[in-house]
């Protein structure tokens, strides 16, 4: 008899014990909510229902912002700040940066995506390049290197072109049909975003002739909370794109002005806080760095390892962080 007690005991505590790994797997973001596509202009999830990705972006993963590509930054982030989604800025055209040394930029956002995908959370792999369309063959080769290497990843979603200056969306979109093939070889599932003209801000143009032909293209918006510029105006092309279907995705957003730097106002920074809301919108928020300036999360030297006081937060850090912690609980 006590035998039998006994291993009901042990039948039951491991049921229990499972039960508990199970449930505590499905807060993890991917498992929860799986592959990503595009469905009626929005990002859905596995289930179809719209999902909404807030995280932050890392810096160029060159000077300053480079020592923080590692494993434990990552890991820290998704428990401390909350992030279910992480941005790879990887630098092309600096000194440095992919151009001039792939195989160092290469091994360094390996390092990151290994650990996001470890710790269950979503990654936007950026080509952050200004002027793309001078790089094609450049970025083929990164994309289907990448595309091979985590064909089938749920964690992965590509961001083909960060920015583009100065060109029209023509240009845009010619650099994204000779890009996208490349990724959809591999992984003809991935969810890949798509830049537009005017740094990523006019999306009402693109909204008029979108790329046909492949499923699961989102398209990059980025603005700047406190930027004069970035107001009424810039948010009303955004709700054009998304009343003419267009499904968007903020790759990068400050909470400062265009440059980086600027004064932080915290009334319009909560509006456009509301407005993502409002229009369920996924974000990455612009930057995790020390530098001295208004968007950069950290005060000058934060240690490279994560575990940051608060005290070593900036006012933009311990706002992001707030957000973060409050919307993805």
């Amino acid at each position: 008899m006590k035998k039998c007690i006994f291993r009901t005991v042990v039948i039951i505590a491991t049921f229990l014990s499972t039960q508990f790994i199970a449930n505590a797997q499905k807060l993890l973001p991917v498992t929860q909510h799986g592959k990503l596509s595009v469905e009626g202009g929005k990002i859905v999830d596995s289930s179809g229902s719209i999902v909404q990705l807030r995280g932050i972006s890392l810096s160029w993963s060159i000077w300053g912002g480079r020592k923080y590509y590692n494993a434990k930054v990552v890991k820290w982030l998704k428990k401390d700040f909350d992030i279910n989604v992480i941005r790879i800025a990887m630098a092309v055209e600096p000194d440095s940066g992919y151009l001039k040394d792939p195989v160092k930029q290469e091994e360094l956002v390996t390092k990151v995506i290994d650990e996001a995908i470890k710790q269950g959370i979503y990654v936007l792999l950026d080509w952050h390049d200004h002027h793309a369309d001078q790089h094609v063959s450049e970025s083929k080769v990164f994309f289907k290197k990448m595309a091979k290497k985590y064909a089938g990843v749920p964690n992965m979603i590509y961001e083909i072109w960060n920015e583009p200056a100065r060109v029209s969306w023509a240009v845009i979109k010619s650099y994204a049909l000779e890009i996208i093939p490349e990724i959809r070889n591999s992984d003809p599932d991935a969810l890949i975003i798509v830049g537009s003209s005017n740094w990523d801000q006019d999306v009402d143009i693109t909204a008029k002739d979108p790329i046909t032909g492949y499923s699961n293209i989102a398209y990059s918006f980025h603005f700047y909370a406190s930027d004069p510029g970035h107001q009424e105006k810039l948010m009303a092309k955004a709700d054009d794109a998304i009343a003419m279907g267009l499904p968007i995705f903020v790759t990068e957003w400050g909470v400062g002005e265009a440059n980086g730097d600027g004064i932080f106002d915290t009334e319009k920074t909560d509006k456009w806080l509301n407005w993502l809301e409002r229009n369920k919108l996924s974000w990455a928020n612009w930057n995790l760095t020390d530098k001295k300036e208004t968007t950069a999360l950290l005060l000058p030297g934060a240690g490279i390892n994560g575990s940051w006081p608060l005290k070593m937060l900036s006012k933009s850090g311990l706002y992001i962080r707030k957000q973060l912690r409050t919307l993805n609980k």
